[in-house]
Protein backbone atom coordinates (compact mmCIF):
# COMPACT_ATOMS: atom_id res chain seq x y z
CA UNK A 1 0.00 0.00 0.00
CA UNK A 2 3.03 2.34 0.56
CA UNK A 3 4.62 1.72 -1.97
CA UNK A 4 1.84 2.37 -4.35
CA UNK A 5 1.14 5.84 -2.77
CA UNK A 6 4.70 6.68 -3.43
CA UNK A 7 4.16 5.58 -6.80
CA UNK A 8 1.31 7.63 -7.24
CA UNK A 9 3.25 10.73 -5.59
CA UNK A 10 6.69 10.05 -8.12
CA UNK A 11 3.57 9.96 -11.45
CA UNK A 12 2.50 13.07 -9.85
CA UNK A 13 5.97 14.84 -9.55
CA UNK A 14 6.87 13.92 -12.74
CA UNK A 15 3.56 14.78 -14.95
CA UNK A 16 4.56 17.70 -17.56
CA UNK A 17 1.02 19.62 -16.34
CA UNK A 18 2.19 19.63 -12.78
CA UNK A 19 5.27 20.73 -13.37
CA UNK A 20 4.08 23.47 -15.74
CA UNK A 21 2.08 24.74 -12.89
CA UNK A 22 4.41 24.29 -10.39
CA UNK A 23 6.75 26.39 -12.94
CA UNK A 24 4.08 29.08 -13.79
CA UNK A 25 3.78 29.79 -10.09
CA UNK A 26 6.96 30.31 -9.09
CA UNK A 27 7.85 32.47 -12.04
CA UNK A 28 4.63 34.48 -11.49
CA UNK A 29 5.76 35.40 -7.59
CA UNK A 30 9.65 35.39 -8.78
CA UNK A 31 8.42 38.19 -11.15
CA UNK A 32 6.73 40.24 -8.59
CA UNK A 33 9.42 39.89 -6.24
CA UNK A 34 12.01 41.24 -8.88
CA UNK A 35 9.46 44.51 -9.31
CA UNK A 36 8.44 44.85 -5.92
CA UNK A 37 12.24 44.59 -4.83
CA UNK A 38 13.29 47.26 -7.77
CA UNK A 39 10.33 49.65 -6.82
CA UNK A 40 11.79 50.05 -3.46
CA UNK A 41 8.34 48.32 -1.66
CA UNK A 42 10.52 44.92 0.04
CA UNK A 43 11.50 46.51 3.69
CA UNK A 44 12.70 43.03 5.30
CA UNK A 45 13.74 39.85 4.51
CA UNK A 46 10.76 38.33 5.80
CA UNK A 47 8.77 39.89 3.66
CA UNK A 48 11.20 38.81 0.46
CA UNK A 49 10.08 35.63 1.62
CA UNK A 50 6.82 35.83 1.76
CA UNK A 51 6.72 37.64 -1.58
CA UNK A 52 8.70 34.70 -3.15
CA UNK A 53 6.26 32.08 -1.83
CA UNK A 54 2.89 33.48 -0.72
CA UNK A 55 2.48 36.66 -1.08
CA UNK A 56 -1.34 37.56 -3.46
CA UNK A 57 -2.12 40.67 -5.41
CA UNK A 58 0.39 42.48 -7.63
CA UNK A 59 1.71 42.06 -10.96
CA UNK A 60 1.37 39.50 -12.23
CA UNK A 61 -1.21 36.69 -10.67
CA UNK A 62 0.20 34.18 -10.00
CA UNK A 63 -3.65 32.53 -9.99
CA UNK A 64 -3.97 33.79 -13.44
CA UNK A 65 -0.71 32.26 -14.19
CA UNK A 66 -1.56 28.88 -12.82
CA UNK A 67 -4.89 28.50 -14.01
CA UNK A 68 -4.27 29.61 -17.64
CA UNK A 69 -0.92 27.26 -17.58
CA UNK A 70 -3.36 24.19 -16.20
CA UNK A 71 -5.59 24.64 -19.11
CA UNK A 72 -3.13 25.34 -21.85
CA UNK A 73 -1.54 22.32 -20.82
CA UNK A 74 -4.47 20.06 -20.71
CA UNK A 75 -5.66 21.60 -23.95
CA UNK A 76 -1.99 20.27 -25.59
CA UNK A 77 -2.41 16.55 -23.82
CA UNK A 78 -6.48 15.95 -23.87
CA UNK A 79 -7.59 18.38 -26.67
CA UNK A 80 -9.53 21.45 -26.55
CA UNK A 81 -13.39 19.04 -27.30
CA UNK A 82 -11.86 16.96 -23.94
CA UNK A 83 -14.08 17.06 -21.15
CA UNK A 84 -11.08 17.86 -18.55
CA UNK A 85 -10.21 20.82 -20.80
CA UNK A 86 -13.51 22.60 -20.58
CA UNK A 87 -13.48 21.62 -16.61
CA UNK A 88 -10.45 23.31 -16.30
CA UNK A 89 -11.15 26.45 -18.45
CA UNK A 90 -14.26 26.75 -16.64
CA UNK A 91 -12.06 27.00 -13.62
CA UNK A 92 -9.76 29.42 -14.95
CA UNK A 93 -12.65 31.58 -16.06
CA UNK A 94 -14.01 31.33 -12.73
CA UNK A 95 -10.36 32.26 -11.16
CA UNK A 96 -10.02 35.40 -12.42
CA UNK A 97 -13.21 36.47 -12.31
CA UNK A 98 -12.79 36.13 -8.64
CA UNK A 99 -9.48 37.65 -8.70
CA UNK A 100 -10.17 40.60 -10.23
CA UNK A 101 -13.71 41.61 -9.05
CA UNK A 102 -14.84 40.07 -5.62
CA UNK A 103 -11.42 39.74 -4.21
CA UNK A 104 -10.17 43.22 -5.90
CA UNK A 105 -13.76 44.70 -4.39
CA UNK A 106 -13.17 43.34 -1.16
CA UNK A 107 -9.52 44.31 -0.29
CA UNK A 108 -11.34 47.93 -1.25
CA UNK A 109 -13.83 47.91 1.24
CA UNK A 110 -11.68 46.58 3.40
CA UNK A 111 -8.91 49.48 3.15
CA UNK A 112 -11.88 51.92 3.51
CA UNK A 113 -13.43 50.33 6.35
CA UNK A 114 -9.99 50.90 8.18
CA UNK A 115 -9.99 54.05 7.16
CA UNK A 116 -13.56 54.98 8.87
CA UNK A 117 -12.19 52.78 11.69
CA UNK A 118 -9.11 54.54 12.03
CA UNK A 119 -11.04 58.34 12.39
CA UNK A 120 -14.02 56.92 14.71
CA UNK A 121 -11.22 55.54 17.33
CA UNK A 122 -9.58 58.94 17.10
CA UNK A 123 -12.34 60.68 17.29
CA UNK A 124 -12.97 58.83 21.21
CA UNK A 125 -16.17 57.01 19.42
CA UNK A 126 -14.63 53.08 19.81
CA UNK A 127 -11.99 52.21 22.29
CA UNK A 128 -11.05 49.18 20.54
CA UNK A 129 -10.76 48.65 16.60
CA UNK A 130 -9.52 45.89 15.00
CA UNK A 131 -8.66 46.40 11.75
CA UNK A 132 -9.69 44.34 8.83
CA UNK A 133 -7.15 42.16 6.48
CA UNK A 134 -7.12 43.95 3.05
CA UNK A 135 -6.91 41.44 0.98
CA UNK A 136 -5.07 42.00 -2.54
CA UNK A 137 -7.07 41.39 -6.05
CA UNK A 138 -5.79 41.83 -8.73
CA UNK A 139 -6.15 44.64 -12.06
CA UNK A 140 -7.20 43.26 -15.01
CA UNK A 141 -3.84 44.23 -16.26
CA UNK A 142 -1.66 41.95 -14.03
CA UNK A 143 -4.88 38.94 -14.54
CA UNK A 144 -3.65 39.54 -18.21
CA UNK A 145 -0.07 39.46 -17.90
CA UNK A 146 -0.27 36.18 -15.51
CA UNK A 147 -2.45 34.65 -18.02
CA UNK A 148 -0.16 35.61 -21.05
CA UNK A 149 3.01 33.74 -18.37
CA UNK A 150 0.63 30.93 -17.55
CA UNK A 151 -0.35 30.34 -21.13
CA UNK A 152 3.60 30.43 -23.12
CA UNK A 153 4.47 28.20 -20.12
CA UNK A 154 1.99 25.84 -20.78
CA UNK A 155 2.91 25.64 -24.24
CA UNK A 156 6.87 25.02 -23.88
CA UNK A 157 5.80 22.65 -21.17
CA UNK A 158 3.36 20.58 -23.78
CA UNK A 159 5.89 20.66 -26.59
CA UNK A 160 9.56 19.67 -24.71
Amino acid sequence: MLSNASEQLQKLIESPVFLACVFSWLCAQFIKTIIKLFSGNVHSLRELFELLLWRTGSMPSSHSAITACLSTSIAFRSGINSDLFILSFVFYLVTIRDAVGVRRANGKQARRLNEIGEIIKEKGLVSDFEKLKEVNGHSPMEAFVGSLLGFFIGIAFSVL
